[in-house]
């Protein structure tokens, strides 16, 4: 039988998921699950018990939280393949406030369902990607995606506001962000063997879909398929931003003349003229990145997920 590590974050969904403790507890007992649970008891610790439970030996370790606790447990799960060579699956069940890792991969958003999933034990390969530069000479792995730009600018609006939760706190963000944000750095990004220089108003690299809950930045993007796929968007009016908006909503923003999409393995992003505001995974990176190398890793971890 499978052992599993649990790993929760009692702050994540601001306190939800630390009231839900003791039904995490109930459901995975009813599905007959041989496991350990641990609290995560300051920043960065879900990725130390992470680390910790793959050298230790466990089959799965879980993140239970949202999108800043999943980017941990994966970071302390890369760590351990990096220093050890050892490696376990990786689970997620949703209480936080941010799931987009989760909506991209195939996991179940619903707690039961989550649950459920884990005891399928049903299996795949994801690709992860890692950047570096000068917010993180260290290195950073991440899941979902990184946003540059107004997305990020937006993520650090959406963390000001504790009325809201999930998708409508972001959606609130972002239009504060059309009136608030600063004005576009220059940079010149490499992919694919080509540069292009431009005024940026956003740059997603994305190895999910979708970013704030409902942002549809990379519709077509498959998470093994050893590409990120890119969303490109040039500086453009405020009223501009808006009509984008919709089509961000909808997945069919290149469509749009303002915007360029791609694919590619490897991506360099240069501020030129001014500084670059980075979110990695829904997390803040940095408000005034630089240089940022991201790199994709294929098929790193094992997932649990639901096929559909």
């Amino acid at each position: 039988m499978s052992q599993y590590k649990i790993i929760i974050n009692p702050a994540a969904g601001r306190g939800a998921c630390g009231r839900a403790v003791s039904k995490v507890e109930s459901i995975l007992k009813k599905y007959g699950l041989d496991f350990d649970l641990a609290h995560t008891e300051h920043p960065w610790h879900a990725a130390e018990l992470a680390r910790e439970a793959a050298i230790l030996g466990y089959d799965i370790v879980v993140a239970v939280g949202g999108d800043g606790t999943v980017n941990e447990v994966l970071n302390g799960l890369m760590q351990a393949r990096d220093t050890h060579n050892d490696a376990c699956a990786m689970g997620v069940l949703c209480i936080g406030q941010g799931n987009d890792f989760a909506q991209g991969m195939g996991i179940p958003l619903d707690l039961e369902m989550g649950c459920r999933a884990l005891s399928q034990d049903h299996r795949r390969k994801i690709d992860i990607g890692k950047v570096n530069g000068d917010p993180c000479p260290e290195g950073r792995y991440f899941g979902n995606g990184i946003g540059i730009g107004f997305d990020a600018a937006a993520n650090l609006e959406a963390l000001k506001i504790t009325w809201l939760h999930g998708f409508p706190a972001y959606l609130v963000a972002v239009l504060k962000t059309i009136f608030l944000y600063y004005q576009a750095p220059f940079v010149a990004i490499e992919y694919d063997e080509q540069t292009i220089e431009l005024l940026a108003l956003l740059i997603s690299v994305m190895n999910g879909r979708c970013m704030g809950g409902g942002f549809l930045m990379a519709p077509e993007s498959k998470s093994d398929d050893g590409l990120f796929d890119l969303c490109i968007v040039r500086e453009v009016s405020r009223p501009r931003i808006f009509s984008l908006l919709p089509h961000f909503l909808r997945g069919t923003q290149a469509t749009q003349s303002p915007i360029s999409t791609g694919r590619a393995r490897r991506v360099v992003v240069t501020a030129t003229e001014g500084t670059l505001p980075v979110h990695l995974d829904g997390e803040p990176l940095c408000a005034d990145g630089r240089r940022l190398e991201i790199e994709l890793l294929p098929r790193q971890i094992e997932i649990i997920y639901q096929p559909h």
